[in-house]
């Protein structure tokens, strides 16, 4: 069964550096959502990092995941990976997870 994981992207370097990065981080991103793992994912406000929700059959596998994302191989932003069972969702979100 999926649990459902918020993870929360910091910056850890200028954000020149994760502009250059973030061509490929886009194109990683859409591989998580192409193999439904993705659920939501955007800017942190103010810009400080992002927010990815996702769901995985284990933490394990997720942190395999993000470990292949441009920004953690470069060291550009640390990841805190909130996992959390959602015992309530409006209707939309009800088939998602």
């Amino acid at each position: 069964m999926s649990v459902i994981y918020v993870v929360v992207l910091t910056y850890v370097r200028p954000l020149e550096a994760i502009d250059e990065q973030i061509p490929a981080h886009v194109e990683w991103l859409k591989q998580g959502y192409a193999d439904g793992v993705f659920l939501a994912s955007g800017r942190r406000i103010p810009r400080a990092g992002g927010v990815i929700l996702a769901k995985s059959d284990s933490l394990e596998q997720l942190q395999a995941r993000l470990s292949q994302d441009p920004f953690q191989k470069l060291g550009l932003a640390s990841a805190n990976i909130i996992p959390f069972d959602a015992s309530m969702t409006a209707l939309p979100l009800q088939g998602l997870l």
